[in-house]
């Protein structure tokens, strides 16, 4: 980015940018959507070598993906608020520095809790930023075609962020090092800070922020997390267990009775009056709940069990995202044709059935006649699955609850996927460890000591680990399933002559 670019005026509060910094603007943003997503995906590729680097337990590997997720998803509606109340821009700016800095710190981590303290912190700079960028657009792109580019040259980054941080992810941890995961954002997060100086303000709206619900929401699901996390562990009795367990209700029950009494909710739970929504909103949390799954083991089994490469293992993901894509866009078309739940339904019989598939992995099995096709079909399954779960979402939604709503839906993912991993990981390691005891610490022994007869038994007992999880994780596909079969009756939609959906009978 060029010096004369980055002297450009600010705008003033309230205009729309210069036709000549439209341009630059769109990049600003999506470069900060793309930073976000990517950092959903490009971790993953890199949870092995984390593993072996900073000698981390199973399920402390879950917590670096979960305590991006938990942070990222139960502080979302409290950051898209503070927006509203305090400027979109500056809070842009400030969730973009937050997750810059977390970046770093999570680079130069020495120990896993250093690292989760980080990435705890990125989520927080997630929940900020993400939302913002998003009425940013807004604010910086006037009604009609200039704005429907920016929303798809936006959720195009959704879509591309996936795939280029589980290629990039690859390439970073097989050339250079896994720190380098964290420290891309860096420069990235730079470049998009200075960038900022072209974006319209826009105005601010009255109101507060629901303190006490982001502080009992939040606090709520780290205990539950933990508490399932523990479980595993050390029992389902252990005195910390129960306590966790308890406090997750306590947290819950207050946070529940807050957004019902506050002006302000983080949670406006009128969005739940909706059957369709709400159904919509459950719907996508089950859906969370087994593709965090299928990213996590699936890794895990691929360079552990089957020995491939950081970046090779980024390249056997793409077809997944092809099939995400392809499924995604036949999706959209279905929309305005039949309901939602008659294409998502369908769709979700189509990923329980991948993953299912899955389920069936043995440490020999190939890739070309097993793992692609499984992977396909579980995408293709999610991919038309999810469009009409985003619309059901705002759809007969309030124009003062449309950022909410979405919004929201964004956070049942993130938190069911949360929950589901710290469910799921649990499981993996009890079954893992009832066929050898302690089967990860005896895996990493085995290659350490070239014991092959060891090696053997602990890459079975570590396979039988994570084919449970996928196999539960298809019955949450399936609950999935049940639940918009039976609560989701959204009409179908069509497109008016305006661009805008209409509902039809």
């Amino acid at each position: 980015m060029s010096e004369t670019m980055l002297k450009v005026r600010p705008e003033q509060e309230g205009e729309k940018p210069a036709s000549s910094h439209a341009g630059l603007a769109l990049v600003v943003i999506a470069a900060a959507q793309l930073m976000v997503v990517l950092d959903g995906t490009i971790t993953n590729i890199a949870l092995p070598s984390i593993q072996t680097d900073l000698g981390m337990s199973a399920s402390g590997l879950a917590w670096v993906v979960n305590s991006y997720a938990l942070a990222f998803g139960g502080l979302l509606l409290l950051g898209g608020r503070s927006g509203d109340i305090f400027g979109r821009r500056r809070m842009f700016r400030i969730g973009l520095a937050v997750f810059t800095i977390a970046s770093l710190l999570g680079g130069l981590a020495q120990n896993d809790m250093q690292l989760i303290a980080a990435r705890i912190l990125q989520g927080i700079g997630a929940a900020i930023s993400a939302p913002t960028a998003l009425s940013l657009i807004t604010v910086n792109f006037p009604e009609g075609k200039p704005r429907n580019k920016a929303m798809g040259v936006y959720a195009a980054m959704a879509g591309i962020g996936s795939t280029v941080g589980l290629l990039l992810g690859g390439v970073l941890t097989d050339y250079l090092d896994w720190r380098w995961v964290m420290f891309v954002n860096v420069p990235i997060g730079l470049v998009v800070l200075a960038g900022t100086r072209v974006l319209a303000e826009g105005e601010r709206n009255t109101g507060g922020l629901d303190i006490p619900g982001a502080i009992t929401g939040t606090g709520g699901l780290l205990a539950l997390v933990y508490g399932i996390t523990r479980g595993g562990e050390h029992g389902w009795t252990d005195t910390f267990t129960l306590a966790s367990f308890g406090a997750a209700f306590v947290l819950l029950a207050v946070f529940l009775l807050v957004q019902s009494r506050t002006t302000h909710p983080m949670m406006p739970l009128r969005l739940f009056a909706d059957r369709g929504r709400a159904g919509s909103y459950a719907t996508v949390m089950f859906i969370g709940a087994g593709m965090f799954a299928t990213f996590y083991f699936l890794t895990l089994y691929l360079q552990q069990i089957h020995g491939y490469s950081p970046i090779k293992t980024g390249l056997a993901y793409l077809p997944f995202s092809f099939g995400m894509g392809l499924s995604a866009g036949l999706g959209s078309q279905l929309v305005t044709r039949v309901a939602p739940r008659v294409i998502a339904a369908p769709g979700l019989v189509v990923a329980a059935l991948g993953m299912f598939w899955f389920s069936a992995l043995e440490p020999g099995s190939p890739y070309l006649t097993h793992i692609l096709p499984a992977m396909f079909i579980t995408a293709v399954g999610l991919g038309i699955s999810f469009v009409p779960m985003t619309l059901c979402a705002v759809s007969r939604v309030r124009d003062q609850d449309a950022g909410i709503a979405s919004a929201l839906l964004n956070t049942t993912q993130q938190i069911g996927g949360a929950l589901g991993l710290a469910a799921l990981s649990t499981i993996s390691a009890t079954v893992a460890n009832d066929e050898l005891p302690h089967a990860s610490e005896s895996f990493f022994k085995a290659i350490g000591t070239g014991d092959l007869p060891l090696l053997q038994k602990a890459s079975d007992a570590l396979t039988e680990g994570y084919t449970s999880a996928f196999l539960v994780a298809s019955t949450l596909f399936v609950a999935a399933l049940v639940i918009a079969a039976a609560a989701i009756n959204t009409p179908r939609q069509e497109q008016s002559d305006n661009g805008t959906a209409v509902h039809m009978g």
